[in-house]
């Protein structure tokens, strides 16, 4: 009787072995965003072959160490790996209901009955293995360990796009900081070239020449220029805090920078086509990743309104005294059927409402494709526009100049006011302020070019001090 019992089971499990072959729930295969992806960049020049580390084409030894520094030390960065180290607890755990489990168990019972007959003690002992497993007829635990595998693979694209800004965000702190320096400098020559004015004006006061309002006007220039001194001080300390703090260390731990000028922008490089921001940029390959884990669990979701099976198994010794212990055992297998009748429409519903999550991931990883190519886009228009932005600026500068030794020339002859020298020297200044922004503008444009295109640089990135744990199971 045992015998045909263990027959049919086994043919029942055949049969269902065939049909988890044959009939499990899959989402369909997207195909590339069509639309979206221009043939080319609309601007596009000459070029030259980026390394793969962009920050090394600016040729500067300091950034360098600066930007490696922080992608080893960076705190954001190592939050980042931590949720990619939980997307990866969580995948084994999907895959998990694929195995049979297993597990050890044992008991001991000890029992004492008083009646009219007198007092009896009975003893019972087992000790056994048992286990569960259930039939994946319908892929929904293969649909959901996909669903957790892709969901860890867009965290480790989540890791690569902090470190992708990262990199870029340490570089723009290093030519802001650059620019502060140099603001300074310019700040403390014009305040010298002021001062200079300031004993032409009360000279000719001195001399009866002009009025006291000519030396209030000037002085009021030498005082703008020593009181912007401070603040272009205060900016860049705050930069070297942020600075500090993207490096993982405290405010006060101010990295040095010896730098005075910019970094040199060379001819634009590499871009490629916009097809190729679909591998280049972990931004975008997380996004389709998600999307990807988003219709397996339609598939999941489907899946789990079928009926499920599972199957169970138990070994056990068992006897009621100790020293009889391994001299009886039994072996106990069963199944079970259990399918949903009627529970209100809360499949159907997980059924939608993994089906809406699908449609918000694919509009998101559209929305990332057309972000990714606009980025590259508004990076190369930025940077055409600034040059020749920096161009006229320098020869406004130019013109100025000329334009106020013209004035200084006719003031100190008395052809004139000081209103045109005032106005002209207010110019000047101006404008050289402002062209050190525009060369910061120009820097910063290159590198979020830089960022834009992406690379694969970011896939050899590791925090320096794993956990105990990581390293041991290495």
């Amino acid at each position: 009787m045992t015998g045909k019992i263990l027959k049919y089971f086994g043919c029942a499990i055949a049969i269902f072995l065939l049909i988890v072959s044959c009939a499990p729930f899959k989402p369909q295969v997207r195909s590339t965003p069509n639309g979206l992806m221009a043939a080319g960049y609309s601007l596009y020049g000459e070029w030259e072959k980026m390394p793969d580390r962009w920050w090394e084409s600016l040729v500067v030894p300091e950034l360098n160490a600066l930007i490696e520094e922080a992608l080893s030390d960076n705190l954001e960065l190592r939050e980042t790996w931590a949720r990619l180290r939980q997307a990866r607890a969580s995948a084994v755990q999907a895959g998990a209901g694929l195995y049979p489990d297993l597990s050890l168990g044992g008991e001991g019972t000890a029992r004492r009955q008083k009646s009219d007959q007198g007092t009896s003690d009975t003893e019972s002992y087992q000790l056994g293995l048992a286990s569960s497993y259930e039939l994946d007829l319908w892929g929904r635990v293969r649909s959901e360990r996909q669903a957790a595998l892709l969901a860890e693979k867009a965290s480790r694209e989540d890791y690569h796009t902090a470190a992708m800004t990262l990199a870029a965000e340490v570089a723009n702190r290093y030519v802001e900081i650059i620019s502060q320096r140099r603001q300074k400098q310019l700040l403390e020559e014009q305040l010298k070239a002021n001062r200079i004015y300031l004993e032409l004006v009360e000279l000719r006061f001195f001399n009866s020449m002009v009025s006291a309002l000519d030396v209030y006007q000037q002085k009021q220039i030498v005082e703008k220029a020593a009181a912007e001194i401070p603040l272009v001080e205060q900016q860049e300390q705050l930069l070297r805090h942020e600075l500090a703090v993207l490096l993982g260390k405290p405010p006060q731990a101010v990295a040095a920078i010896e730098a005075e000028n910019f970094p040199t922008v060379g001819v634009l490089p590499d871009l490629g086509l916009p097809a190729d921001l679909l591998a280049k940029r972990p931004d975008v390959r997380a996004a389709g990743l998600r999307l990807q884990g988003a219709d397996w669990q339609v598939a999941a979701a489907r899946a789990d309104r079928l009926p499920a099976i599972r199957l169970s198994g138990q070994g056990a010794f068992a006897s009621t005294a100790v020293s009889a212990l391994f001299d009886h055992w039994f072996l106990q297998l069963a199944g079970s059927l259990s399918g949903p009748i009627f529970d209100g429409g809360k499949k159907v519903a997980e059924v939608e409402r993994t089906r809406a999550v699908a449609e918000e991931r694919l509009a998101a990883y559209r929305l990332r494709v057309l972000t990714a190519i606009k980025e590259v886009e508004d990076a190369l228009v930025s940077e055409q526009k600034q040059k020749e932005n920096i161009t006229l600026v320098r020869e406004r500068i130019a013109t100025a100049r000329k334009a106020l030794e013209q004035a200084t020339d006719r003031y100190r002859k008395g052809i004139n006011d000081y209103l045109p020298v005032l106005t002209q020297l207010i110019s000047v200044q101006d404008l050289e302020q402002n062209l050190i922004q525009k060369e910061a503008s120009l820097l910063k444009s290159r590198i979020s070019l830089y960022r834009a295109l992406g690379g694969s640089w970011m896939e050899e990135l590791k925090p320096a001090d794993i956990s105990y744990n990581e390293r041991t199971n290495q």
